[in-house]
């Protein structure tokens, strides 16, 4: 794909765990005018740009999603956009229910209402496997931003901006993942679980750039992506981090779920599936029924989840994942 190739690229939430592996791969394989990290965190800039220093077509960007001003002014003469910037730590959420608002909703309108002014060709915004049927204050809000993305573009004009949503499961080794948690913890020799029932899907960090990266190309503007992936048990990571550890059940968080899901029942007679994922279509009058005529449709009852998934990672593949992290 060479749609990147003389095109200036923003990415929001840029300095975040996707962020620089996203721009480490955009970078090495494409050939963009420019790629804009836009992020609050004057720091982690200074440290990136020490990461990146070999690229000259590389640019920092210090504003909030908040600030659609700021936007306004980021987004001149960009192409495309990938919206990661959100507030995602759940006991964090809702114990600071407004802030996730302010970032997760009102910021996904301001990247909106901007991309339309400015004329940004496609734009495509992560989600998350909690945003359906959503039981915490995070899943609520990327629902919520979920519904404006795909809203968008029913009053986008023909030429305007096409906006599309990916959404998967755990990334291995992100801000928040419970790898490193458990990594810190082996020297104590017990490993905390919140229940030996638990599972989660699973998806690394190249895995979750390279399925954006495809969206960009496949999409016409109105679809959620959710890619295959396979799903993990927290038994199985914590016999593969620390093999020789005890683990101690303490509990189930406030707003955490024993299993994910990914495409509810509800979703499904929406849903086309793919060789390497599925399609949730927006319900609007404006969908055109044949953009993904090579998929197939899921069964009325179809309900992706984490429990239920036809692949597992065992022991082994789970402590190959997190050695070559």
């Amino acid at each position: 794909m060479d749609m990147f190739n003389g095109k200036v690229i923003l990415i929001t939430g840029g300095t975040g765990s996707f962020g620089k592996k996203f721009a480490e791969i955009v970078l090495a394989e494409y050939s963009p005018a420019k790629l804009i990290i836009y992020s609050r965190d004057e720091l982690k800039q200074y440290e990136m740009k020490e990461q990146f220093s070999k690229y000259a077509n590389i640019r920092y960007f210090i504003g909030d999603v908040r600030d659609k001003e700021r936007l306004m002014r980021a987004f001149a003469g960009v192409d495309f956009v990938v919206h990661a910037a959100a507030l995602k730590q759940v006991p964090a959420m809702e114990y600071n229910p407004t802030e996730a608002i302010k970032t997760n909703i009102n910021g996904a309108m301001n990247i909106i209402e901007t991309a339309l002014d400015k004329g940004v060709k496609k734009i495509v915004a992560l989600s998350t496997d909690k945003a359906c049927n959503p039981i915490n204050l995070y899943g609520a809000t990327k629902l919520c931003s979920d519904k404006l993305f795909v809203a968008a573009n029913s009053y986008a004009s023909v030429s305007g901006p096409r906006f599309s949503v990916v959404r998967y499961g755990n990334v291995v080794g992100s801000r928040g993942s419970v790898v490193p948690f458990f990594q810190k913890k082996i020297a104590e020799g017990t490993l905390p679980i919140t229940d030996p029932e638990m599972t989660r899907f699973w998806i690394t960090l190249e895995q979750g750039v390279r399925f954006v990266i495809k969206a960009f190309e496949r999409m016409t503007g109105g679809e959620l992506f959710v890619p295959k992936i396979p799903s993990m048990n927290i038994m199985d990571l914590a016999k593969a981090i620390g093999p020789d550890c005890k683990t101690s059940v303490v509990g189930i968080r406030p707003g955490e779920k024993l299993h994910e899901v990914m495409i509810s029942e509800d979703d499904a007679r929406n849903t086309k599936e793919l060789d390497d994922c599925y399609v949730i279509q927006p319900a609007f009058h404006w969908w055109d029924a044949n953009s993904h005529a090579a998929g197939k449709d899921v069964p009325n009852d179809f309900r992706y989840s984490s429990d239920i998934n036809q692949q597992w990672l065992k022991v082994d593949e789970l402590r190959e994942i997190v050695k070559n992290l």
